[in-house]
């Protein structure tokens, strides 16, 4: 079907994605792989890009976009070329919309225009290693000092993405103790300078995808953390991280997507050229079966970030369908992607070629964002039952 959710704008943008993914990324990733994480020069390419400042306002250093369309286009080209930009995507999807909302005008000036350049990474500390999809389990505290100018922060987080590379953590906190009768109560978030006495970066986590993304475990030893560097209102932390899910369950949806796409082209180009018993593989009609029902779920796929991002667009994304689209989309891509691996035989399973990297790096993404058993949670309470 033809596509209309993208417009000329959109459409230049991509060129120059793309571009720039053929001549500075693609020829170095496998290296970056192998180190574990993308060099910090390649994320200031991106801030001269202006990859980092699409949505931030213009008075600080960005374009003042308000489309997601723009994120969809950089997850598109990527999953194309099989590569990822390390840990862009927290700083962006996820970071961003935290300190556009909820900062100070301070906070805005003294933050932003490092953001937008890649001067200064960011992060989210949100899981520990007892509390993942129930933050209101977080153990991690921060106690407000007797003259009232800073927090004491203590604690350790687990799976944070962007972690050893971040210049900027929000971390999620307690400031008050849980309250048995409202256990989602008294958390807080803090932005912690990664240069603070007290911080530390320990394990670097063995994943078994997205291995250019750094995977961090943190800790937290009498951090001192100016009452300056608060986000937002005190014990109002859980009410603002639900508030960017629906935000990001598009985001990893979008990201699934396209990483279904780009599976099927990866197959078409090597069922094509790869011969058995002297016939191409492309010439089977279970190769020709199997590229079928592959490329009519991703339509269906398709056509449902399409519609999403246009409802985005408009403010009138619900939690509800965030979590339908989360969940479709996670599941195709893990379904298209392992048929298309199959279709290189063994070949499929040597991380040379791309469809092994999409395998693996895909896997995660039924997980994080709230995992398929909590969007179906979600989708059933919407549907009164």
């Amino acid at each position: 079907m033809k596509r209309t959710v993208f417009d000329e704008d959109h459409e230049t943008f991509r060129k120059t994605i793309r571009e720039f993914i053929a001549k500075e990324v693609a020829p170095s990733y496998a290296g970056w792989e192998s180190e574990g994480q993308v060099p910090r020069a390649l994320y200031r390419r991106l801030g001269e890009l202006g990859v980092f400042g699409i949505e931030i306002p213009e008075q600080y250093g960005g374009a003042g976009e308000t489309s997601f369309k723009y994120q969809a286009v950089i997850r598109e080209e990527a999953a194309r070329a099989g590569v990822s930009f390390g840990a862009d995507v927290v700083h962006t999807c996820l970071v961003q919309p935290y300190l556009l909302e909820y900062g100070t005008e301070e906070q805005k000036q003294r933050w932003l225009p490092r953001f937008v350049s890649g001067e200064m990474m960011t992060a989210i500390a949100m899981t520990e290693p007892g509390a993942g999809s129930d933050l209101a389990g977080i153990k991690t505290t921060a106690a407000l000092s007797e003259d009232g100018t800073h927090y004491v922060l203590n604690g350790a987080k687990t799976f944070i993405t962007g972690g050893a590379q971040a210049d900027l953590i929000l971390v999620v906190c307690r400031t008050s103790p849980p309250d048995p009768g409202n256990r989602r109560g008294g958390l807080s978030i803090l932005c912690v300078d990664t240069a603070s006495e007290g911080f530390g970066v320990g394990r670097k986590l063995e994943k078994i995808g997205l291995r250019a993304q750094d995977t961090a475990e943190l800790s937290f030893t009498d951090v001192v953390v100016p009452v300056e560097n608060l986000l937002g209102e005190e014990g109002a932390g859980f009410s603002y991280l639900t508030r960017n899910l629906v935000r990001e369950r598009l985001g990893a949806a979008v990201g699934a997507y396209a990483n279904a796409s780009a599976a099927i082209e990866f197959a078409k180009a090597y069922v094509l050229e790869r011969q058995v018993f002297g016939t191409p593989v492309a010439a089977f009609q279970n190769t020709k079966f199997v590229l079928a029902e592959c490329a009519t779920e991703v339509q269906a796929a398709q056509s449902m970030v399409d519609r999403a991002l246009d409802i985005d667009e408009i403010g009138e994304l619900t939690v509800a369908d965030a979590a339908k689209i989360k969940l479709f989309c996670t599941e195709v891509a893990g379904r298209v992607i392992d048929k298309c691996l199959q279709l290189h035989g063994g070949y499929g399973y040597m991380r040379e070629y791309p469809i092994a990297r999409l395998y693996a790096d895909t896997r995660v993404n039924r997980i994080y964002a709230g995992s398929s058993e909590v969007m179906k949670t979600i989708i059933a309470k919407d549907l009164g039952v």
